[in-house]
């Protein structure tokens, strides 16, 4: 029997699980949500755009509080609630009969996702050698995506089965969702062990006495957020304007000429290759540099974006959102490998709530402009955030080496 490598253990084979199946029940419905909400529902281009631009945002403010709530309180019920809210905005969805119903259940949904994403990043790190974030962060990306793509392929092969009808879909996408959030419950956490104990009556009621006291508690207590980490949250978020939400791309494909069943299979291709690309990339940036594994991301997010808004036949769809399926693997679970290394060991929660939370916030602003800019073809919006995502990649790859810790080791 093959031993299971060191850096793989049981939170990261749970959690990874855990996000299987609820990105299951998600991307099953995620490629059909464009067509749904137009055709179906009869909504505009442009409230594509805002439904999954707005429900970002709710998932942005709530990472923002749970990062914080995550280092103060046990982190196992903060994720048991983000699931089951999850589930919850599933079932909505499934009983939505106009678009405005879609954008609640998409805010009950991202809300769940808000409050789950930084405990559940953090406790990935519980018992696991640091030496191994991009591997471990990495696994759990490619486990997530693969949830992705079996999410789909069941999606396409249920609506052949139904005549071709997308409600049965939401309603087969809840079952995944639910099976998730039975999953946390083999979640382990360690009690929380307070850094110094605050006596409220000191041993010496004299001044010097109190004076000692507040100075040990200024040592025990945890330190800000350094700035090379701040300045890396702050460069993440600019990029994070021009990176709308991914519906918007699967709508173009579908104006491209792509039928339903060609959008879902080009969006498994893309998934697919985020999910075989994301371990690789991980453990890749555990050897070299991180910027330089994520700038490599941000050419494929180029491509991906220049492709789309300049090709003309449908079948170019394919291998565009292939090479697009490097940007996720290259930058997702490496930036968050890469904030890890970066934030102190009482702020791990904190740093992924701020990071997840502010780039969130950015893809709200990205999938308003770019829904309102859209038009008939969306070619505006796709070469402009293509444009400006390869001089990101370029700029990192010169000046990267600012946003890391001097004196470390290369993928740190």
């Amino acid at each position: 029997m093959a031993r299971r490598p060191r850096w793989l253990t049981r939170n990261v084979g749970t959690l990874s699980g855990v996000s299987f199946f609820q990105d299951a029940a998600s991307e099953l419905l995620y490629p059909i949500m464009p067509i749904f909400l137009t055709v179906v529902l009869g909504a505009p281009p442009a409230v594509v755009g805002a439904v999954e631009g707005l429900a970002e945002g709710i998932a942005s403010l709530t990472k923002l509080a749970a990062g914080r709530l995550s280092d103060r309180y046990r982190k196992r019920p903060l994720i048991g609630l983000g699931y089951g809210l999850a589930a919850v905005g599933k079932l909505m969805i499934a009983l939505a009969s106009s678009w405005p119903l879609v954008l609640a259940a998409r805010g009950v949904d991202r809300l769940g996702k808000g409050i789950r994403g930084a405990p559940r990043d953090v406790l990935l790190m519980e018992d696991a050698d640091p030496a191994y974030r991009g591997r471990i962060f990495g696994f759990h990306r490619m486990a997530d995506t693969l949830g992705a793509v079996v999410g789909p392929a069941v999606g396409l092969v249920l609506y052949e089965a139904f005549s071709r009808q997308i409600p049965p879909l939401l309603w087969v996408a809840v079952i995944p969702a639910v099976l998730s959030v039975l999953l946390v419950a083999a979640v382990r956490e360690k009690r929380k062990v307070p850094a110094a104990v605050v006596r409220t009556v000191p041993e010496r009621s004299t001044a010097g006495g109190l004076a000692a006291s507040s100075a040990s508690l200024g040592r025990d207590a945890p330190p800000g957020l350094p700035p090379r980490l701040r300045l890396l949250i702050a460069g993440l978020t600019v990029f994070s304007l021009v990176n709308f939400p991914d519906a918007l791309l699967l709508l173009r494909a579908h104006d491209l000429g792509l039928s339903t069943e060609g959008v879902i299979g080009a969006y498994i291709l893309y998934n697919v290759a985020y999910a075989a690309l994301s371990y690789p990339a991980g453990a890749l940036s555990d050897r070299i540099p991180r910027y330089h594994v994520y700038a490599v991301g941000l050419v494929c997010f180029a491509v991906g974006y220049l492709g789309l808004g300049l090709i003309g036949d449908p079948v170019w769809v394919f291998p565009v959102l292939i090479v697009y399926g490097g940007f996720a693997a290259a930058t997702d679970g490496v930036g968050k490998a890469w904030v890890s290394s970066l934030a102190p060991a009482g702020l791990q929660g904190r740093a992924q709530g701020l990071f997840q939370g502010l780039t969130g916030g950015g893809i709200l602003v990205a999938g308003i402009w770019a829904g309102l800019a859209w038009g008939d073809a969306g070619q505006v919006p796709l070469l402009v955030s293509g444009v400006a995502g390869l001089l990101l990649a370029v700029g990192l790859a010169v000046a990267g080496s600012g946003f890391s810790r001097r004196g470390e080791r290369p993928g740190y």
